[in-house]
């Protein structure tokens, strides 16, 4: 029996048994991190769904690249609503930016 690491939802995919999205282990497999090191940033997962998720996006990678390009364009066209309505937060994170280390 084929054992299923990936949920698909509503809002995109899940890893099966948890709460932790695709979009996160993709982006931290594409960041560059090994299956081990994105076990350490969920201690949620275990090392077994961390490769099968990795398999799946391998598998499935024009599928779930076009899932993530849509929730960047998303993201982007909320980003000036969101500068207009927190206008004193944005100047904030922004200063915050300039000071030195």
């Amino acid at each position: 029996m084929e054992k299923s690491y990936v949920t698909r939802t509503e809002g995109g995919y899940r890893i099966t048994g948890s709460r932790v999205s695709l979009d996160s282990v993709v982006y931290d497999f594409l960041s560059g991190l090994s299956p081990e090191s994105i076990v350490d940033n969920y201690d949620t997962l275990t090392l077994e769904q961390v490769y099968g998720a990795i398999t799946y996006y391998l598998a499935h990678r024009a599928e779930v690249d076009a899932h993530l390009q849509r929730n960047r364009d998303k993201f982007e066209a909320l980003r000036p609503q969101a500068r207009a309505a927190h206008p004193l937060l944005y100047q904030k994170l922004e200063e915050a930016q300039e000071v030195p280390s």
